[in-house]
């Protein structure tokens, strides 16, 4: 299963783009054997046009027939475990494509959250858009770990 990560704004060269880089690298090696991955990652720029503006473009970097999910505060809150427990059951229902989408600075619009087919929260807190890829790549690492096994997730 492919998985992108279609976002807001560009991402420099610096810390958060080495950690991402790493993060995926790892979930790239890791998720082979498990049928999950290669990662692409899709940035989109409206250049402050608004969170409409933001919306159309993202959605017009999704895969076609791709699983959805946005990353929101108002999403839902999982596990760890949890999470790769639906990347598992995403994967084994067949689905080709796992798409995640992350919002600029305003959020995403409600009108394209309202077409993802499940919202994810990483809190009830706000996250910088930046630190929420790297949140993501850590946690999609994590996912493949835990269903290969690794003991690189401890409960």
């Amino acid at each position: 299963m492919r998985v992108t990560l279609c976002v807001v704004g560009r991402l420099r060269a610096g810390p958060e783009r080495d950690l991402i880089d790493d993060y995926l690298t790892r979930f790239d090696r890791t998720g082979r054997a498990l049928g999950l991955g290669p990662v692409d990652v899709r940035e989109v720029d409206a250049k402050g046009a608004g969170m409409a503006a933001e919306a159309g473009l993202l959605e017009r970097a999704l895969p076609a027939g791709a699983a959805v999910i946005a990353l929101d505060e108002r999403g839902k809150l999982r596990s760890s475990p949890e999470f790769a427990a639906d990347v598992a059951r995403w994967r084994d229902d067949g689905r080709s494509d796992l798409a995640f989408i992350i919002g600029g600075a305003d959020g995403i619009d409600p009108s394209l959250r309202a077409k993802a087919d499940a919202s994810l929260s990483f809190g009830k807190m706000v996250w910088p858009h930046m630190l929420v890829r790297v949140m993501l790549a850590e946690q999609l690492y994590r996912a493949a770990s835990i269903l290969a096994g690794s003991p690189y997730h401890r409960v």
